[in-house]
């Protein structure tokens, strides 16, 4: 019986651990779609001249990235070897002000001060993109965030075709 009971007591709290991760998940779901429909009007009255895009580090290939490192960030070199390319391909046509291939959460600040920023295109996990946006929010700069389709802070994914519809949002 006792060992019944610890084996239930471990299968439960695992079950409780994975029911938070996705209630946790779905409120970052909500408050990101409802922060998007709400800077949307402000976003897209910036020209893409005035917008930034940042995608996360852990998004890239690599082995085969060809991206300059430039301390706390990566500018893509658009070698083919990651989705990023794509992305950063895009922006550029569109004639966005810049895309930045950020290591971590942390260099949002000085680069959104440095830039001037007038809008930013995020791409990241659901918890840097929040942060990223309440960041954003306090220094009162609309922003459109896309999540990743698959996280974990290495070979990580997004729909490109997704960040594509946000970066020709007009």
């Amino acid at each position: 019986n006792l060992i019944y009971c610890l084996f239930f007591d471990k299968v439960y709290n695992m079950f409780q651990c994975l029911n938070k991760k996705k209630i946790k998940d779905k409120a970052y779901r909500i408050v990101t779609e409802k922060k998007n429909k709400a800077n949307l009007k402000k976003f897209v009255s910036v020209p893409y001249s005035g917008r930034v895009v940042f995608v996360p580090q852990c998004m890239r290939n690599i082995k085969n990235c060809k991206a300059k490192e430039v301390g706390g960030y990566y500018i893509c070199a658009e070698c083919g070897s990651c989705k990023i390319s794509a992305i950063s391909k895009k922006s550029r046509e569109l004639g966005y002000k810049a895309l930045y291939i950020l290591k971590g959460g942390r260099i949002v600040e000085k680069l959104v001060d440095e830039l001037d920023a007038k809008a930013i295109l995020g791409v990241a996990c659901f918890y840097e993109g929040t942060e990223g946006m309440k960041l954003c929010e306090k220094k009162k700069i609309p922003v459109q965030f896309v999540p990743l389709a698959k996280d974990g802070c290495v070979d990580t994914d997004v729909d490109v075709e997704q960040v594509i519809k946000a970066l020709e949002t007009k």
